[in-house]
């Protein structure tokens, strides 16, 4: 994240910032510093860049407006879900066939990339890969949902198709006419996520400064110059990776991508015969639908209710009505359940629905537009954009390089936004 630092600059009143592991240790720039390779932005992208450039010796400086984690990457749902917006045979017929296959698999093997750095670096970040359903409750998602895991499995993929019957058992409510059962994914405290990150990140090697927006950025010869409030920083390379949070800092870069608001409301521990009854293997659940609800259930049977929110920083369970009443109509036995937080943050949505990696200039990527798929697939954009520094040709990177193209009417976002989620919320209402 970049800009100036606000005066309220602490973390949301999440479960996670309650739940998460300590912060990690760092501090704001002081002065002026020189560098391979300069990061804007702390969350999952920069942090999961900054970890491999430093463990191959180049020198990695990562400058984050508030702290580790502070944006979407420690706010978000928790799920790892693996794969694209889009179904693998779209997206071959798009970018043809050897692209498309590095792209299918590259997405759909993201949540084993980062269950592994988590093995690997030993984060404390309560990781269950217990798998990710897919579930629907109207006719033509489930045509979708069934074409779709036929598909996932002439691939070889972990996905089982779940009929009425068994997306009931597997959820404890009748709501769902069908859904998919992709073994890959799970879940994480991604605020905890971040912070082992980060603290991977510095062991290998890498600066993590922390209260440091970059202000401004030139290009000097062929060098990279960044200003902070306290500092500066010159680079060979220069790496955005703001996704949600992006300003101004690279012109047009903000109107490529439209922030909106998740939201996010969690109970207090469940009796264990309850949490049983509502997901008894521990998967996750996203609704594939016109608006998306997504839940899942935490290590202490906290359930986690998260869905399109208000446009504005919300915190406190009260911001979160609907969400509180959908449970009940998923699972009438939950009974007074006591709500105990609630929170929001932007993230990222192009208009293709596809993560937006680009060369905005000689040795700049940015990279932003997870479109609600931010912890593995940023993850491993982070290891994309790391193989393309380290020498990689863009076009035998796993996903396209493409160009920078900000939406035009870009400031009508906000309304078509909020028109977007009422008539989705109507539909869903509908059984549409």
């Amino acid at each position: 994240m970049s800009g100036s630092v606000p005066d309220d600059a602490r973390l949301p009143r999440s479960l996670y910032a309650e739940t998460a592991r300590e912060r990690v240790a760092t501090s704001p720039l002081d002065g002026d510093r020189t560098v391979d390779v300069a990061i804007v932005g702390g969350g999952f992208t920069g942090l999961s860049a900054a970890l491999p450039l430093a463990q191959r010796g180049v020198e990695v400086a990562v400058l984050e407006a508030r702290e580790p984690g502070w944006g979407a990457s420690g706010r978000n749902g928790g799920q790892v879900n693996p794969g694209l917006k889009h179904e693998p045979d779209e997206i071959e017929a798009e970018f043809g066939a050897a692209l498309g296959r590095r792209m299918i698999a590259l997405s759909g093997d993201a949540p084993n990339r980062v269950f592994a750095l988590i093995r690997e670096h030993q984060i404390r970040c309560d990781a269950r890969q217990t798998g990710t359903i897919r579930a629907t409750f109207t006719n033509g998602s489930a045509d979708t949902i069934r074409r779709a895991t036929e598909r996932w499995q002439r691939r070889g993929a972990p996905v089982e198709l779940l009929d009425r019957d068994g997306i009931a058992t597997a959820t404890g409510t009748g709501r769902y006419i069908c859904g998919a059962l992709d073994r890959r994914g799970g879940s994480v405290n991604p605020l905890g996520y971040a912070r082992g990150l980060a603290e991977a990140a510095i062991r290998a090697g890498a600066s993590v400064h922390s209260q440091t927006p970059a202000a401004a950025v030139v290009r000097q010869g062929n060098k990279w110059l960044l200003t902070t409030p306290r500092g500066s920083v010159t680079a060979e390379w220069l790496v955005l990776a703001t996704n949600g949070y992006t300003d101004d800092l690279w012109p047009g870069l903000r109107r490529s991508i439209v922030p909106v608001y998740s939201g996010i409301v969690a109970t207090e521990p469940l009796p264990d015969a309850v949490a049983r009854r509502i997901l008894p293997e521990g998967s996750v659940l996203y609704e594939h639908e016109a608006i998306t609800v997504y839940y899942r259930l935490d290590a202490a049977n906290r359930l986690l209710m998260g869905g399109r929110s208000r446009l504005r920083p919300l915190e406190g369970p009260e911001g979160f009505r609907d969400l509180m009443r959908y449970t009940k109509r998923l699972w009438p036995f939950i009974g007074d359940v006591r709500w105990s937080h609630g929170w929001n943050g932007q993230l990222a949505i192009t208009t293709d629905h596809y993560p937006h990696l680009q060369e905005p200039g000689p040795n700049a990527i940015a990279c932003l537009g997870y479109n609600g798929r931010g912890i593995a697939m940023a993850t491993v954009m982070g290891g994309e954009i790391a193989r393309r520094i380290s020498g990689t040709p863009a076009s035998d990177l796993d996903m396209p390089v493409t160009p920078l193209r900000p939406i035009p009417f870009h400031r009508l976002w906000p309304l078509a936004a909020s028109a977007r989620i009422a008539y989705g919320r109507a539909r869903n209402a509908l059984g549409m």
